[in-house]
């Protein structure tokens, strides 16, 4: 790298090479920035998002757009910022999966609603031998020496190792609820999360210790 050259200047240099075009290299820094690395998979995910849009037909600044994502590593950040759908405001459910996969709805009244699952196509991802390598977690691939040609890869490849399927998804209803007060902590939570008289934190949801 030379003196005075960023992460950022050498992404944007790809991206160029790559012909990746004007609109989407925006999407990719403020997934960048966002999530605050170019991360491989994150990178990926940013392509699926607005490829999982463009066969929707749908747009985040005029509708609510609902998303499910197949796995917790890099690609909920991409789905964020692109569709506006978060796990804060309840349009985006992270299902642990291991899939690197999501699936895109747009509002619907009814109880079920066409989406679409974008997800990373196996056979395709053999025209590039890099991603290929880096998404099997295979001992060929050398994070040291091949993070460049990976990034180049990915901008190259863009919806290239993507392939979709469209889907049927349910949709649940806000339901009604009332506090319950646990029996251990006495705190309050809604009675849908509670297990019999204790809240998760005291029951198998535990994780911390107070000291």
């Amino acid at each position: 790298m030379k003196a005075g050259t960023t992460p950022l200047d050498l992404m944007n240099a790809r991206m160029e090479a790559a012909h990746v075009r004007p609109e989407m290299q925006e999407r990719l820094r403020e997934c960048v920035a966002y999530h605050t690395s170019p991360a491989p998979g994150l990178l990926i995910g940013a392509f699926m998002a607005d490829y999982a849009l463009e066969l929707l037909g749908a747009d985040p600044a005029k509708e609510k757009i609902f998303a499910v994502c197949e796995t917790p590593k890099c690609a909920p950040d991409a789905l964020q910022v692109i569709t506006k759908s978060t796990t804060g405001n309840g349009r985006l459910k992270i299902i642990p999966i291991g899939k690197f996969a999501m699936t895109v709805n747009a509002a619907t009244n009814g109880t079920t609603a066409k989406a679409v699952r974008v997800f990373i196509d196996l056979e395709k991802l053999k025209k590039f031998p890099v991603i290929d390598s880096w998404y099997a977690n295979s001992p060929a691939y050398d994070k040291k020496t091949m993070d460049e040609s990976l990034q180049q890869q990915i901008f190259r490849a863009g919806r290239e190792i993507l392939s979709f399927e469209w889907v049927s998804v349910k949709i649940t209803p806000k339901a009604k609820w009332k506090p319950v007060t646990c029996t251990v902590c006495g705190e309050p939570v809604p009675d849908y999360m509670a297990e019999g008289n204790r809240c998760g934190a005291c029951g198998s949801m535990k994780y911390c210790e107070k000291i």
